[in-house]
């Protein structure tokens, strides 16, 4: 009897287990045949997009990621605060830059050297200027952030009297200081109003009013603003009336606004001599000395 209900047992274990077993490799037989179905319908669709989808966009990102994970905390963040500086041109993040920087370095001497080949030059000539190439590829996204660097210092400098007048006339208008920011914001348009607005939206985030501000003079290696920004924050600091500071600050800023006009007035005449000595002149000499020479040739005649 136990031998039988042992059996019994064993037997019906097995057949459930095999039951089970069953089951699942029917249920993995199904799912294979769907997941086979959507693997060779996305297989479709890829085939289907253009070659910059279908292959460029990945190798730029896996090149993205090497890239990444090669350049050290320092330099990246060395590089984003240039960029930032810069007005972040393009929305291009530090990889970004450095893979452009790459790009650029390949692509101007095969450039140069093309060009060189085409003329039908030596190819001593070419290999020359592949090195001019090699040197302009590397020099060339640096001068370029250089230049909006320095173009959005000067564009800041030009607004810097304006908005101090609104920030100013605000204040005595009875509204807080975050409120004048904001005035400014809603006024003007450009870089200050563009880095206040920034201001703002990390003060309304939590980080302190203070932080904020040392962002933007960090954003903008200016001295007006600079110095603008440390005697609002000192002012802060001190309980001293805003209003008075930022009245004092607008007249110096106008002072030296009106001294920086009279300085390039003053040197406007320096750099038109150059054109005028190398361009103007033997153009009149040659209008006006030309028939006479002429004659004195027919004249020796």
């Amino acid at each position: 009897m136990y031998v039988t209900f042992f059996f019994t047992v064993t037997l019906f274990v097995y057949a459930l287990f095999i039951s089970r077993t069953e089951r699942k490799e029917r249920v993995k037989r199904r799912l294979a045949v769907f997941v086979l179905e959507d693997m060779e319908h996305q297989q479709k669709e890829t085939n289907e997009l253009p070659f910059v989808q279908r292959v460029a966009i990945p190798l730029w990102r896996e090149w993205k990621r090497s890239v990444k994970k090669k350049m050290s905390g320092e330099k990246k963040e060395k590089l984003e605060q240039k960029l930032w500086q810069a007005g972040n041109p393009f929305g291009m993040t530090s990889v970004e830059f450095r893979l452009l920087q790459m790009v650029s370095l390949f692509l101007s001497p095969v450039a140069c050297s093309g060009y060189a080949l085409l003329l039908h030059l030596p190819i001593g000539a070419a290999v020359g200027f592949g090195m001019i190439g090699v040197a302009a590829g590397g020099y060339l996204p640096h001068m370029y952030i250089n230049q909006k660097i320095k173009a959005r210092h000067q564009q800041a400098l030009r607004e810097l009297p304006d908005v101090l007048d609104l920030l100013t006339v605000s204040l005595e208008a009875g509204l807080g200081f975050d409120g004048a920011l904001s005035k400014v914001v809603a006024k003007k348009d450009g870089v200050l109003a563009r880095e206040f607005h920034r201001c703002l939206e990390e003060i309304r985030l939590g980080k302190p009013r203070r932080e904020a501000l040392a962002g933007v003079r960090e954003r903008i290696v200016v001295n007006e603003v600079q110095s603008f920004i440390n005697s609002v924050l000192q002012a802060e600091k001190l309980g001293i009336g805003m209003v008075q500071v930022l009245r004092v600050q607008s007249a110096e800023a106008r002072e030296q606004r009106r001294q920086r006009a009279e300085e390039a007035a003053m040197k406007a005449p320096i750099k038109m001599l150059f054109p005028l000595v190398l361009f103007i002149f033997p153009s009149l000499f040659i209008v006006l000395l030309g028939p006479a020479i002429l004659q004195f040739l027919q004249m020796f005649k």
